[in-house]
């Protein structure tokens, strides 16, 4: 789960996206393996965003510009819900701090979950809580080694090649399962 939000009126989408610690900790290998993010035009060509295709003349284009927009439009009508479930997520927030803003975010992302799936079994047994295994740490003995590794994911991140090669990906992929449903 990934959200990102600033103050009304202080950063554009692109200074939002550079300032944003989102890509940079994909960077920095926080069990991450490059999934991909929905955006408008206006974001950077890179391996982990996925625009629109604009004014295409073909039909698997078209449908997978369809595709898309019905996905991003699913995210705004979700954040809307959680709008209209949460007033704390309405009101001006520009005296908070970023990091109590993501808090409040995940919360109630968390909350919502939470009371989707008690709404959905009202006759389902109650569970004892069960313990979680100890993580495990590993240590990081090589810093140079380490941010060698951190530059290859950050490059990777804004490899415009893969960001065609995947946007042609899910085309073929959403065309093939279209094909596939209407057979």
């Amino acid at each position: 789960m990934a959200c990102l939000f600033w103050f009304a009126g202080t950063n554009n989408d692109i200074n939002v996206l550079e300032s944003s610690h989102l890509f940079s900790n994909l960077a920095s290998g926080n069990e991450y393996d490059m999934g991909y993010y929905l955006a408008d035009g206006i974001y950077p060509k890179w391996s982990t965003v996925v625009q629109t295709i604009c004014d295409s003349h073909s039909q698997k284009k078209k449908y997978f510009a369809m595709k898309k927009e019905s996905c991003q439009k699913d995210v705004e009508r979700a954040f809307g819900v959680l709008q209209s479930r949460f007033a704390i997520i309405v009101r001006p927030s520009r005296f908070w701090r970023k990091e109590v803003l993501h808090d409040i975010m995940t919360i109630c992302i968390i909350l919502h979950n939470m009371i989707i799936e008690d709404e959905c079994d009202l006759n389902a047994p109650i569970q004892d809580a069960v313990e979680a295994p100890t993580p495990t740490i590993e240590m990081v003995i090589d810093e140079n080694l380490r941010f060698e590794q951190f530059l290859a994911r950050h490059k990777k991140i804004k490899d415009k090649n893969v960001h065609f090669e995947l946007r042609n990906a899910l085309i073929e992929h959403l065309w093939e399962q279209r094909n596939n449903f209407e057979n």
